[in-house]
């Protein structure tokens, strides 16, 4: 009965959505206040109704259903609990749900945290999200409800698939839908100010909050996943270029653009139709992301949750969506007028030129992406578009943007100084220099490219502490510096924290992939393998038995200079519902670098307490790329709390106050 309610509250859903994507927009169109106080209500309701129907599903996973076809798929009774919820989203039906889930909350945010906002304009915003929310309800219940019956009920489900038993399943997806779905409340107000024809500083002041959190999420969900391969997958690999990841990575390459020109927008009044266009792309990139990863299209490390008899309805659903923007920008776009004019050497140059080049970026990994499909369809062949061309076409995308990174906070607005610029930053270049030669020939291997990566990171670090120490010395009136530095906006520190955070993330992976080690050793009981000063001895392997699982444990010893560190106890697991064994590594995780093993086969599968191929890595500095991220998303963070997005909202209650009614 419960499947039954679910499935009831999504048609109710589908309905609710259709409502908010049509009287709103008639009524803010045609001045109808009633129609436009529809959207808040609405909003709220369809909430409500997505995560009725959520948490119907949940509760068919949690009490093992399995006359549900869904949760007979994805679960088993052996499976914990914690990865019962989880296998909620593990598949294609529930990931759809949950994206639906998270569309809703972002509309209901909206509708709860935007009062101060001019009710038309509300009304445009939940109208866009409404109608693509019904789009989304519309191909679940269609095409990919998870709520269908098996009848009669299988007496035991096929299990999660045994990659996505781990806890990366629980925080990951939900984090990049997040960040994915939260573009939509971008998009929503870029389409919003269209209709409106209100293309102004306010439009991008109510849109950079929602902007700057969905790229957070985005980040962390990233980071997240690339954490969840690293460890999960035995590999040691953080990034592979999978068509997957990449269509995650684009959204956020966008989106970074995105909050620098909303910036500008939002200050200087300018980029106002690049803006809006970056703010289409980026949810648009999301959904094609959508398409890519359900469609069946692409072969990954992600292709289970794929199905292509479901890619022609989602490609119909992209046109419109993306087709429809596009001639609405059109239309709408050349009677908005250029903005406040600028320089050739100016700050929104700069951030102008960054912007463009986060835009090649993004296009290069698209070419990529999409070009073996393309090659495919027309029959001409088959490719195979791997990190090669990746990094051989980002890295020099990349440089310059790494390098205006530092640049751009010393420029002024609307008119700046070469001259004035290189005083201000001649400082940095020379601790950047000295590392980039010195930290290469401490670790024995010097290199172009290992040097050019820490020079720009420290550049970035550099010009970040010059510039937070030039803004405050300006800005002290006789006080001490402290109390100078304690009342900067709060997006100065987020923008500088962001930067340390890319700088960070550099410094990984320049460090990881230049002076990792690795070996792939055949060890018996007793032997021994040294990896960058690092001694493994192979104590041999045991039978350990998990809640559906059975696994062969391995135990190392791990020392460095005769002194013993810890214990290492990689393991094989063999699931109850699957042939496909599965690696679990063991990691040592420090500082300033990981040690990391993992066991692959057997050599002889009839005596397994014998000799085993072993995986050892070295991998210096590997945390920071994910340290990095998280800095980055901190730095995002605060510079969406930044006070100035509460005027607004206090100058509205100050009109509403009865004059006299304040205190002196």
């Amino acid at each position: 009965m419960i499947p039954e309610l679910g499935h009831f509250a999504l048609i109710l859903a589908a309905l609710v959505a259709l409502v908010l994507g049509t009287l709103p927009l008639i009524g803010a169109h045609n001045n109808r206040l009633a129609w436009v106080a529809v959207a808040r209500p609405a909003a709220s309701a369809l909430a409500l109704l997505v995560t009725f129907s959520f948490a119907c599903l949940t509760h068919a996973f949690v009490n093992n259903d399995f006359s549900v076809v869904y949760v007979a798929q994805h679960s088993n009774s052996l499976l914990p609990l914690q990865y019962r919820v989880a296998a909620v989203w593990g598949g294609h039906e529930g990931s759809l749900l949950l994206w639906v889930l998270m569309l809703t909350w972002w509309a209901f945010g909206v509708a709860l945290l935007s009062r101060q906002l001019p009710e038309a304009m509300v009304a445009r915003v939940l109208g866009t999200l409404g109608l693509v929310t019904f789009g989304f309800l519309l191909f679940i219940l269609f095409t990919s409800s998870p709520f269908e019956r098996l009848l009669p009920g299988a007496e035991e489900g096929r299990d999660l698939n045994p990659l996505l038993q781990d806890f990366g399943l629980v925080i990951h997806p939900p984090l990049l839908y997040m960040g994915y779905v939260g573009f939509s409340v971008a998009y929503a107000f870029a389409i919003a100010a269209l209709l409106s024809g209100q293309l102004d500083t306010a439009w991008a002041r109510w849109s950079r909050p929602w902007t700057m959190a969905a790229w957070c999420f985005l980040t962390l969900g990233i980071a997240m996943g690339s954490w969840w391969a690293y460890y999960e997958l035995g590999w040691g690999g953080w990034w592979f270029w999978d068509p997957v990841e990449n269509a995650s990575f684009m959204p956020w390459l966008i989106g970074t653009a995105l909050i620098h020109s909303l910036a500008v927008t939002e200050k200087r009044g300018s980029f106002k139709n690049w803006t809006v266009l970056l703010a289409i792309s980026a949810f648009s990139l999301s959904l094609l992301g959508t398409f890519l990863v359900r469609s069946g299209v692409l072969t990954s490390v992600h292709a289970f949750a794929t199905d292509p008899r479901r890619g022609i309805f989602i490609l119909i659903f992209l046109v419109a969506v993306i087709g429809g923007s596009l001639a609405l920008f059109a239309w709408r776009a050349p009677k908005v007028g250029l903005g406040g004019r600028f320089a050739l050497v100016s700050r929104e140059s700069l951030l102008l030129t960054n912007n463009v080049l986060l835009v090649v970026a993004c296009a290069t990994v698209l070419l990529g992406t999409l070009y073996p499909l393309l090659i495919d369809a027309l029959g001409v062949g088959k490719i195979s578009v791997g990190p090669p061309y990746f990094n051989a076409v980002f890295v020099p995308v990349m440089t310059p943007i790494l390098f205006l990174m530092g640049v751009a906070p010393f420029a002024r607005w609307k008119e700046a100084s070469l001259a004035e610029i290189a005083r201000a930053v001649r400082w940095a270049l020379a601790p950047a220099v000295v590392v980039a030669i010195a930290i290469p020939l401490v670790y024995g291997t010097w290199s172009a490219l290992t040097a050019l990566g820490l020079l720009l990171a420290t550049w970035i670090v550099a010009t970040a502490v010059l510039n937070f120490a030039e803004r405050v010395q300006s800005t002290r009136a006789g006080r001490s510096f402290l109390s100078a530095a304690l009342t900067q906006p709060r997006s100065f520190f987020g923008m500088h924290l962001a930067h340390i955070g890319i700088a960070v993330f550099v410094v990984g992976v320049t460090m990881v992939s230049s002076f990792q080690d690795e070996k792939d050793v055949k060890m018996a009981p007793g032997d021994s393998v040294d990896v960058a000063g690092y001694h493994f001895t192979f104590k041999g392997v045991r039978a350990v038995e998990g809640p559906n699982y059975v696994a062969a444990q391995g135990e190392f010893d791990l020392s460095a200079d005769g002194k013993f560190l810890r214990k290492m106890t990689p393991e094989k697991r063999n699931y109850a519902s699957s042939a496909m064994p599965m690696t679990e590594a063991a990691i040592d995780a420090g500082f300033l670098r990981d040690v990391y093993v993992s066991l692959g086969e057997p050599i002889d599968r009839e005596k397994p307490e014998g000799e085993w191929a072993v995986r050892v890595y070295y991998k210096p500095f590997v945390d920071w790329i994910w340290g990095g991220c998280v800095l980055m998303a901190l730095g995002g963070l605060m510079a969406m709390l930044d006070r100035r997005y509460r005027i607004k909202s206090r100058a509205a209650a100050a009109v509403t106050t009865p004059a006299g009614s304040q205190q002196a």
